[in-house]
């Protein structure tokens, strides 16, 4: 009975420690999160698989290779990221470091949502065409390849400058990831639906297009009547006031996402 009650002890240390270590990585990794420093644990996640296999097989030479690169790794690291080390340790000394939370990230995602519409409104007034394509679930990284890369912080102002007539890259879609505009004058697919009214032009088939094969939430300005529309999924919601505009931002790109947000007054949009 006592070595019974010692097993339950150990084994429950054991579950604390794991869960301690999985809290505090999971925690960096949020830290960490959107800057350069999470390619570069791709970058040690893919050494140490080289080094697991070159141990498994015997490589010598890929082993010697692998361990030098291990071994010096760390310095390069700590001179390469000293920012970034810099910012955890002032977040750790403030008590910030375990502070990112839904909540955080809330209120970061709807100051993207008032960029966004701020933009939009500022287009729409002055008839100035825009394609906005939003990444969500699915990976747009090939659309965005088809652009000039920005990788610039998401603002009213840069999304607006970038659409600007007769500015090197106002022709063509704006791509933004999280909260960064990922790349600018992208080509996305053009749609080939019949059912698109011929009276939309390249911008409303090319954010078709993209629904239909992505789950990116896009947004496009008409030059001609300034009229703000939005795809999702393949559908087309059209002349939508900024109240409508926010409401579906939020109801899409939010973390606390519900099945009646995503079926909200679906009926009640004009599809084109």
């Amino acid at each position: 009975m006592l070595d019974g009650g010692f097993r339950l002890i150990e084994l429950l240390r054991i579950g604390v420690d794991i869960a301690l270590v999985w809290y505090v990585l999971y925690k960096l990794i949020m830290l960490i999160r959107g800057t350069k420093a999470i390619q570069l644990l791709k970058g040690i996640a893919v050494v140490l698989a080289v080094w697991l296999i070159s141990i498994l097989f015997d490589l010598q030479t890929v082993q010697w290779i692998t361990n030098q690169a291990i071994l010096w790794g760390f310095l390069s690291i700590i001179i390469l990221f000293q920012p970034e080390l810099r910012r955890a340790l002032e977040q750790i000394g403030r008590g910030n470091l375990f502070s990112r939370n839904a909540r955080s990230e809330e209120e970061v995602i709807e100051k993207n949502i008032d960029a966004i519409i701020q933009s939009a409104k500022y287009m729409a007034k002055r008839r100035i065409g825009a394609l906005i394509s939003i990444e969500r679930e699915t990976g747009v990284g090939e659309y965005a390849e088809t652009g000039i890369p920005i990788d610039g912080k998401l603002s009213h102002q840069l999304l607006t400058n970038i659409f600007t007539p007769n500015t090197p890259l106002h022709d063509g879609a704006v791509i933004i990831k999280g909260n960064e505009i990922a790349a600018a004058a992208c080509y996305l697919p053009l749609s080939e639906s019949p059912f698109i009214s011929k009276e939309l032009g390249t911008r409303h088939r090319a954010a078709m297009g993209i629904s239909e094969v992505t789950d990116a939430l896009t947004i496009v300005v008409s030059e001609e009547t300034g009229d703000i529309s939005c795809t999702k999924n393949g559908e087309l919601f059209r002349n939508l006031s900024e109240d409508r505009l926010r409401e579906i931002l939020q109801d899409n790109l939010s973390l606390q996402q519900t099945p009646e947000k995503k079926s909200k007054k679906r009926g009640g949009d004009t599809n084109g």
